[in-house]
């Protein structure tokens, strides 16, 4: 339940910097400044399209997943989660990296977006690093033989 309310908070984060930038304005992140700088940027945009609308398509996608684990408690749907958030992980630190040492501006709504993908990837991680938790399902057919034995 925690990944779902994890990819509530950067669908609603990625969603705010969607329609703003989509509607030709900056995000407003009061006394810090950067945002505006980092939105502004040719790097705020890929083919076009705001960075943050990705954040959203990913954070839906996130959302699905995690919302099905908690129905089905389908395993591979957690795997699916663990590694479309580290995905995330690994184009978050690329576009920290831009901030930081190209565009020389930090997005707050940016980070605490990647903040909420690391937490996300963490927890996938620690659920993925224990193995298949007790009443979840591989759908692979070797892992119904694996948990054949579980009711």
């Amino acid at each position: 339940m925690i990944l779902a309310v994890l990819d509530l908070i950067g669908l609603a984060i990625a969603l705010y910097l969607s329609v703003v930038e989509l509607s030709g304005g900056v995000p407003v992140c009061g006394p810090i400044h950067g945002c505006e700088e980092v939105a502004r940027s040719e790097y705020s945009r890929i083919g076009g399209i705001p960075v943050a609308v990705f954040g959203v398509v990913l954070s839906l996608v996130l959302l699905t997943l995690a919302v099905a684990l908690w129905r089905t408690d389908l395993y591979a749907l957690l795997l699916t989660h663990y590694g479309l958030s580290l995905a995330g992980v690994l184009f978050e630190g690329y576009f920290l990296y831009l901030q930081v040492f190209v565009i020389g501006a930090v997005c707050i709504w940016c980070t605490t977006y990647g903040l909420s993908l690391i937490l996300r990837f963490v927890i996938a991680l620690i659920v993925w690093a224990r193995g298949s938790p007790q009443g979840v399902t591989d759908s692979s057919p070797k892992g119904q033989e694996l948990y054949a034995d579980h009711p």
